[in-house]
């Protein structure tokens, strides 16, 4: 443990295996070996588009956006690492500290809403890294962009795991007045020993709760989804995550199990051999046991669920626990009717 990297969800270097040469991330430790961290750098990209397109049936959603690739969070289990390698960075160290953002976002939706070929539809922020990440406190972008949502009158759907979503509670109540947003958070554990090591760079499940709380306040439809759901490490906080997300107000709460896809096995294991040596192997066999003894599962409908006995233990408990606190079915549909693509704001 004396080279754990403090804040850090990542303890592993790797390589990237599209590079031929490899840089690794600088190490401020000028006050010891327990002080070491890692420095943040910002790039920043002009793409000639802002929406990525899914089309997998098991995600609810056509199109996303991401206005960062990389994420500051650090989630040690994040899908999202493999997508870092194809932007010269490694999914490890450099996806926590090697932040891409895109700052022409705001613009390049709104040219998109404006061309005669958009057709009203939600749009989700966080298909792939978090758009409330530490970074966005500066840049903004993601302010922006909810700006441009509300200009439009275009459905906007938001997932994230970080507390600053409230300072653009302004703009949220303007757009849950015409039905016209959701938000997701995402919580991984009420442990707060394990949330620290899982995710150091999001906000508490704490801070989380009470987020929904004032949300909900201002009528803004919020929900809770609890991911991943790890056998042998959170799955034991299946009934309280449930308890607690419906006490403090959310409308609904779901749930996705863990899968380690690519290089994310990798640091996934070195993580828990270095935090949870006595678990380790119980842990990673729970994991296989839901993915025909892998890591990964990647065909559709399997692969956020897993199957066989633990996976069909792990949500049936969950559903049992579900129809307890929450008797209504939420439905999410957002407006799409009340589009206005003859925006006042002029494109340049």
């Amino acid at each position: 443990m004396s080279t754990y990297i403090k804040g850090r969800g990542a303890q592993i270097p790797l390589t990237n295996k599209f590079n031929s040469l490899n840089h690794h991330p600088e190490i401020s430790d000028s006050n010891g070996e327990s002080s070491r961290k890692i420095l943040t750098k910002v790039y920043h990209e002009s793409p000639k588009n802002i929406l990525s397109k899914n089309d997998s049936p098991d995600i609810p959603f056509t199109y996303s956006i991401n206005p960062y690739q990389g994420c500051e969070h650090g989630c040690v289990y994040c899908y999202a690492r493999n997508s870092h390698e194809f932007w010269g960075f490694n999914a490890s160290l450099d996806f926590e500290s090697r932040i891409i953002a895109k700052q022409d976002a705001p613009y390049l939706l709104r040219k998109k809403f404006q061309s005669r070929s958009w057709i009203p539809q939600t749009i989700v922020m966080s298909g792939n890294t978090d758009c409330y990440q530490p970074v966005e406190k500066k840049l903004k972008i993601t302010r922006n962009l909810l700006k441009v949502f509300l200009e439009f009158g275009n459905p906007v759907g938001i997932i994230t795991k970080n507390v600053l979503v409230l300072r653009d509670i302004d703009l949220l109540t303007e757009l849950a007045k015409e039905g016209l947003v959701h938000v997701i958070f995402s919580i991984t554990s009420l442990n707060e020993d394990l949330r620290q090591k899982l995710e150091p760079r999001s906000s508490t499940s704490f801070k989380k709760m009470i987020a929904i709380k004032k949300l909900k306040e201002k009528g803004i439809p919020v929900s809770v989804m609890f991911s991943p759901v790890i056998p042998g490490l959170n799955d034991h906080e299946i009934p309280s995550m449930i308890r607690e997300s419906s006490v403090s107000g959310a409308d609904d709460i779901n749930m996705t199990m863990i899968r380690l896809n690519g290089v994310i096995g990798i640091i996934f294991k070195d993580w828990l051999k270095k935090n949870y040596p006595d678990r380790e192997n119980k842990i990673i066999n729970q994991i296989k046991s839901l993915h025909q003894g892998k890591l990964n599962e990647s065909r559709f409908g399997y692969r956020m669920k897993g199957e066989g006995h633990l996976a069909k233990s792990i949500f049936h408990l969950f559903k049992t626990v579900k129809s307890h606190y929450y008797k209504k079915k939420q439905t999410h549909e957002l407006n799409k009717y009340s589009f206005r693509r003859n925006s006042m704001q002029s494109l340049f």
